[in-house]
């Protein structure tokens, strides 16, 4: 039996071939095609600089040196994300701080937020869960009040709108955004992430620290003897991204409206078809703000349905239908608990949350029938 995934790639004949031009090329790599798709990038967002790496986590990683985390600053993260939004700031000699999620968005809370902060606080790092943005404009206001940096974690919403209806990538809230292309992602370039900005001091500094922290720059030479001389001015790392991943992400870009389109259709569908059902609560989305939907995370009262979780995912999983929880609250992870003493009940909110949280199939590549079927299947848990 084929499965359907809780989320896949859709990469179809027109990908291919934009990846098998650079492969015919004489550049696969450090090549025209990258800087091309970050101006794609900086067009789509509205935003004036973006730097294409290897990965989300690269993108996070190298924000994080970028704003200057080291030993003895916190930052002020999400406990539902994956594990690499504090594992970047741990890279970079940080203590991650958790603030607890707000019930109905599963996003930070901002009234959290306040709580956390403490002279030992450099940064924040909103996590846009599910594609749906933050409460952006109050992140903003209690950063500036607070001399902290934002970078916004929107590995899940590339394609998402602020309530203000701009485009979530444009850094007018932030100091840095980052995204992430892996193949569950909205758009891929199969692996692979960027990070956008508007500061051209942070942008110059994420060039350095995305190819071992060497600059050609004439403007940040210390001395220019030659054509052929080149500085290691930070230590940096090779996050660098490939031709051949940039032409596939171009690619992607150029349907990415299409993509979130289908995923919020069948968000709805889904919706319509369990909002009467009692022990499911379907996902929450914020007035005015519009999310691109990278998950569809049901919340099951597994209690009242008579089944357990792991009893559920196996029961969708003989039908054919792959399920996956988003997420495990970071800091019950057993290195951070063994190293850090985060303690449970740190987010009771958070932690009450991943009780229920199962996300359910959501890629562009279902078909009506597809969609039709996880519906059937899972109205029909309860006569199990």
């Amino acid at each position: 039996m084929k499965i359907i995934p809780y989320s896949r790639q859709w990469v179809d004949s027109s990908d291919i071939r934009e990846v098998i031009k650079v492969l015919k090329s004489d550049w696969l790599t450090q090549g025209p095609k990258i800087k091309e798709f970050e101006d794609a990038l900086c067009k789509y967002t509205g935003v004036k600089y973006a730097v294409a790496v290897s990965s989300g986590t690269a993108a996070l990683h190298i924000s994080c040196l970028a704003a200057d985390i080291k030993r003895g600053d916190e930052v002020i993260t999400s406990p539902i994300t994956f594990v690499a939004s504090a594992n970047s700031i741990l890279y970079c000699g940080g203590t991650p701080v958790f603030a607890d999620i707000q019930k109905d968005t599963v996003n930070i809370d901002t009234e959290e937020i306040k709580k956390k902060i403490n002279p030992n606080t450099k940064v924040i790092i909103p996590v846009h869960f599910a594609g749906q943005p933050c409460n952006m404009s109050d992140i903003k206001k209690i950063a500036k009040e607070n001399r902290l940096y934002v970078i916004e974690d929107a590995a899940h919403a590339i394609g998402s709108r602020y309530s203000d209806g701009s485009t979530v990538g444009n850094c007018r809230y932030s100091d840095m955004t980052i995204f992430s292309f892996h193949p569950v992602k909205t758009i891929t370039t199969g692996e692979g992430g960027a990070i956008t900005t508007n500061d051209k001091m942070l942008y110059e500094k994420l060039i350095m620290l995305r190819s071992h922290g060497i600059t050609k720059n004439q403007m940040l030479l210390t001395k220019n003897p030659g054509p052929w001389y080149y500085e290691i001015q930070m230590l940096g790392f090779n996050y660098r991204i490939t031709d051949i991943q940039a032409a596939l992400g171009l690619s992607q870009l150029s349907k990415l409206d299409c993509f979130v389109k289908r995923r919020r259709e069948i968000v709805s569908e889904y919706n319509k078809a369990f909002s009467d059902i009692s022990w499911i609560r379907v996902p929450f989305e914020e007035k005015n703000v519009y999310s691109a939907f990278h998950l569809y995370t049901a919340l099951i009262d597994f209690e009242k349905l008579g089944l357990s979780r792991p009893q559920v995912m196996e029961k969708l999983k003989n039908n054919g239908i792959g399920t996956q929880v988003h997420y495990i609250p970071v800091y019950t992870q057993p290195y951070y608990k063994n190293n850090f003493n985060y303690k449970d009940g740190l987010c009771p909110i958070a932690e009450e949350y991943y009780k229920y949280a199962l996300s359910l199939p959501l890629h562009p590549s279902m078909g009506k029938k597809q969609v039709n079927y996880v519906i059937s299947v899972v109205k029909a848990l309860n006569n199990n």
